[in-house]
């Protein structure tokens, strides 16, 4: 079974965040990137699936600009066999991403697509989605346990009510919770080898995807400051501050 890992690369999530100056985004000039953490999941999830002997091959996609074939890298590192890079430095969008996907599934034919359930950088948790959508395909997102049986996959997803387990048909997309795994660290060993595995570059035009973005950023602002917390002498008084002040209750 052939295994697809979409993975993006965003600005390291332990890295303040900040917005430029002319409020058009945030700054990711000089800022450390690294692989979005959902994605260093869902790429986890493939490496266990091949070690466990129910996949094949792995295949990691990322679609960007030239940069993001550090990404391909670090996936190559965890114990992906190939990357393929979707090259292009316009904003990429979820509907676009989704699209520049549909078009590698058709040329590489995988049984399964994993993705993060979402990127920490835009949150828009889409993606994954619009993929099964396009491709018809079966779909589990939210997945905290991945097991195949019997042509099909036996998935356990987070909800707000707790958990629920789907059986879904082969092929099929699952996006990757936070409790699915703990990625590994990648070796030394490993992270001289992926250097050696191949990275192939296609162009959006070569797909026959058109990336042009949907969507207009309007403005981008820092959330306010949060104020100082005040104490206060007994229950009434805090009932009074609640009441008048905050005007929560």
């Amino acid at each position: 079974m052939k295994v697809l890992v979409a993975v993006k690369r965003v600005i390291d999530a332990y890295v303040k965040v900040r917005v430029k100056a002319d409020g058009s985004g945030v700054e990711t000039q000089n800022v450390k990137m690294s692989m979005n953490p959902f994605c260093e999941i869902a790429v986890e999830e493939a490496v266990r699936m091949k070690e466990a002997g129910v996949a094949t091959e792995i295949v990691a996609v990322s679609c960007g600009a030239q940069s993001s074939q550090e990404t391909l890298r670090t996936a190559l590192a965890m114990g992906a066999d190939r990357g393929i890079l979707v090259q292009s430095d316009e904003v990429l969008q979820p509907l676009a991403i989704a699209k520049l996907l549909k078009a590698v599934v058709e040329k590489e034919s995988p049984e399964v697509v994993l993705l993060g359930k979402q990127a920490v950088d835009s949150d828009f948790n889409q993606t994954g989605q619009m993929l099964a959508a396009l491709l018809g395909w079966s779909q589990a997102t939210f997945a905290s346990k991945v097991i195949k049986e019997d042509g099909m996959l036996r998935v356990t997803r987070e909800i707000d009510g707790g958990l629920e387990t789907l059986e879904v048909k082969l092929p099929a997309v699952v996006t990757a919770d936070l409790r699915l795994n703990e990625p590994r660290y990648a070796s030394l060993p490993n992270i001289m080898k992926a250097k050696k595995k191949p990275i192939d570059t296609l162009t959006p035009d070569e797909l026959g995807v058109d990336v042009t973005p949907r969507l207009k950023v309007i403005k981008v602002t820092e959330p306010p400051a949060r104020q100082a917390g005040v104490k206060v002498a007994n229950v009434a008084e805090l009932v009074t501050k609640l009441k008048s002040e905050a005007k929560v209750i």
